[in-house]
Parts: structure tokens; C-alpha cells; sequence
């Protein structure tokens, strides 16, 4: 189901190529930054495992929560918070699918404190003339797939990412700008309010 994989596949990397390097910024950098990054809000286009397009808005809360918002006439919405992930796909009669956060790739950024220095958690680390990837997992769950992380330097950006979730099915999304800072609501990630809502 193409929303669960938005959330779990690798990235497919939309980078040209350049013969020259850059330098490559450093796992610490890129870290910190990502702690840094407690709110954020972008537009994304999402290219699916099965090649589709989708387009909608991100909005990033650290630590733990994230919800993804899809362009009509796609009303489905994927959110994460409480240590959970719900996907709400309004194109099947199913009831909506929920999985642990800690058993997702995306966990890895929406922890608390992120480590990208952690041992074995890192399994690539890249940079070409324009970008710097990180290719990280769970270092004690490799089995619940990966995160290909993209940053930009000068200032630090992320980019886009692509997770790889256990099946192995990709799912890459690529951020436009990110507007960080301000407050976000917390019933944006409310995830019991939101099956309320919907009559589950």
C-alpha cells in the first residue's frame, strides 16, 4: 500500500552527477542539526514504489511526531505520535493501519537525541559536488529497514530521504523549502482524535 511504504522504503536519489567532490559534511554536523530541527513544515512530492506520484505538505515535530497531509483529491493522511504510526488510506474500506514508530526507519530521526554517530548505525556515508547521504538503521533492528538521508550544506538542509522499509519496497520524498520554528498544535498528531474523527 503505496502510503505505508511513503514511510517505510529507501530514497531513490534524485542527484546529479558531478565528477568533482564536495566536502562531506560530518556525521556530528549533521546530527546536531537534526536536533535542532524540533518543528518544520514543507510541501513534498512523493514517488512511490510502484513509479505513482503524490504531492501534499509535511509537518515535523520533534521528537516523535510527523503527519503527512495529501493533495486532493487524495484525502488519505499518514501521522505518527504516542510511539505509534496510522495510515489512513481513503482509497480502501480497511480499517486504518497502525504500526509501532520504533519498528519504522523514520524513528531514527524523530528520536529524542539523534546519534548518527551510534555504532553500526550508519551503513553509508557519501557526499558529491552538491549533497552529503547518510544511509542509516536501526542498529539493533537492520531488519526493519533503512533511511537514506539527503542534506545540502551551507546552511545544513535536509532534502529528501528514501526509507526502505522490511520488505524492501522504496519509497522516496522529496521536501520542498522547509519552514522552521513557530508552535504546531498537538491535536494535529492526535492520533486517537483523528480515529474519533473518522468513526473508528
Amino acid at each position: 500500500m503505496k502510503h505505508m511504504r511513503l514511510i517505510f522504503a529507501p530514497l531513490l536519489m534524485l542527484v546529479l552527477a558531478f565528477p568533482a567532490s564536495a566536502e562531506k559534511l560530518s556525521l556530528a554536523t549533521l546530527s546536531d542539526y537534526l536536533n535542532g530541527l524540533t518543528a518544520a513544515e514543507a510541501e513534498f512530492t512523493q514517488i512511490n514504489d510502484d513509479g505513482t506520484i503524490s504531492t501534499g505538505r509535511i509537518l515535523i515535530n520533534r521528537p516523535g511526531r510527523i503527519r503527512f497531509e495529501y493533495n486532493p483529491p487524495d484525502a488519505s493522511l499518514v501521522m505518527a505520535g504516542s510511539g505509534e504510526v496510522v495510515v489512513f488510506d481513503t482509497k480502501s474500506n480497511a480499517t486504518p493501519e497502525r504500526f509501532a514508530l520504533a519498528s519504522t526507519p523514520l524513528a531514527i530521526i524523530l528520536k529524542p537525541t539523534v546519534n548518527l554517530g551510534q555504532a553500526r548505525m550508519v551503513v553509508a556515508h557519501t557526499s558529491n559536488v552538491t549533497t552529503t547521504t547518510v544511509t542509516a538503521q536501526d542498529p539493533d533492528h537492520p531488519e526493519y529497514g533503512n533511511i537514506q538521508l539527503v542534506f545540502t550544506g551551507d546552511p545544513v538542509e535536509l532534502r529528501q530521504w528514501v526509507v526502505t522499509d522490511a520488505a524492501d519496497q522504496q519509497t522516496t520524498v522529496i521536501l520542498g523549502e522547509l519552514k522552521t520554528g513557530g508552535r504546531m498544535s498537538p491535536r494535529l498528531f492526535d492520533i486517537r482524535g483523528e480515529l474519533e474523527k473518522r468513526g473508528y
